[in-house]
């Protein structure tokens, strides 16, 4: 969680959300990533996203069944729906999103009947920090 808090770090210092996303296989990071939506004008560059897509690229493969995902922040409904499709092993994330969240706020996207796979799911590591960072990126961008 401590390389995703980076990732997060480094996202807010370039004027993203501060989410950051890591996909560990094995011991190894074949991927991470911070937000870059505004940066590339793509409301689809969620750090979970570009995480996934480095990770598959690293590794050459469409699924990701032994690798698990560590983010700052509780995924919303797309970045579920990529975890799902990505075959993720296991999530670990640290603050809830009680707003956009979709794991255990909002649509519990991985409870849902349709959901192919649900990746097991660990809420809460490193929710302190993730926390303080999102919520002192939002004072000042609030003035």
């Amino acid at each position: 969680m401590d390389l995703a808090l980076q990732e997060a770090v480094a996202a807010g210092e370039r004027g993203e959300v501060p989410i950051g996303a890591v996909v560990v296989h094995d011991t190894t990071v074949v991927g991470a990533a911070g937000n870059r939506t505004r940066e590339f004008n793509d409301p689809t560059a969620h750090a979970e996203v570009l995480a996934i897509r480095e990770a598959c690229g690293n590794l050459e493969q469409e699924r990701l069944g032994g690798c698990d995902l560590y983010v700052t922040l509780e995924p919303c409904t797309m970045c579920a729906a990529a975890i799902s499709f990505a075959r993720i092993r296991r999530l670990y994330f640290a603050a809830d999103d009680p707003k956009g969240g979709a794991v255990v706020s909002g649509v519990r996207f991985f409870a849902s009947p349709t959901c192919h796979h649900a990746p097991d799911v660990y809420p809460g590591i490193g929710e302190r920090e993730a926390s303080r960072l999102l919520k002192s990126f939002f004072v000042e961008k609030r003035g």
